[in-house]
């Protein structure tokens, strides 16, 4: 059976049986212990990458530059559960001055994924008001 947790270190797993996953924010480490991060960050992937931990299916995409470029989101799935999303690096606790054209764009598709929480930045109701917070940065309101 798989499992998904957020280890101490702020990592997430996803892991069943001797098959492991770690997530964070700009790199993953699949199983068989080749790491993807995005081509910005020196990685392969362009937009999504994905594999199969057990029973889970996990997929990782790069949906546009946050704060920083090459922030990773992360969607397990597994039977019997809503998805589990991470967004790392994507939903800060400060929001700069002025942000990168495609980091609200990117909240935004982030937004759709979510069910109800996220398992590293809070609920949906937040990460929506972190977007508005954003376009308010972006349109010269904040």
């Amino acid at each position: 059976m798989s499992e998904v947790s957020v280890r101490p270190d702020g990592a997430i797993e996803v892991a069943d049986g001797d098959q492991v996953l770690v997530y964070t924010p700009y790199a993953v480490t699949a199983p068989d212990g080749t790491t993807v991060a995005h081509e910005s960050r020196g990685g392969t992937m362009a937009a999504v990458w994905a594999c199969a931990v057990g029973e889970a299916f996990v997929e990782v995409s790069h949906l546009g530059h946050g704060p920083e470029g090459g922030e990773l989101v992360m969607v397990a799935t597994r039977p019997g559960h809503a998805p589990e999303v991470a967004l790392g690096a994507l939903v800060t606790d400060e929001i700069p001055a002025t942000v990168p054209e495609s980091w609200p764009a990117a909240v935004d598709l982030a937004i759709g994924l979510i069910v109800r929480d996220t398992l590293d930045s809070g609920t949906k109701d937040e990460i929506e008001d972190f977007h508005q917070r954003l376009l308010g940065v972006w349109f010269g309101h904040g």
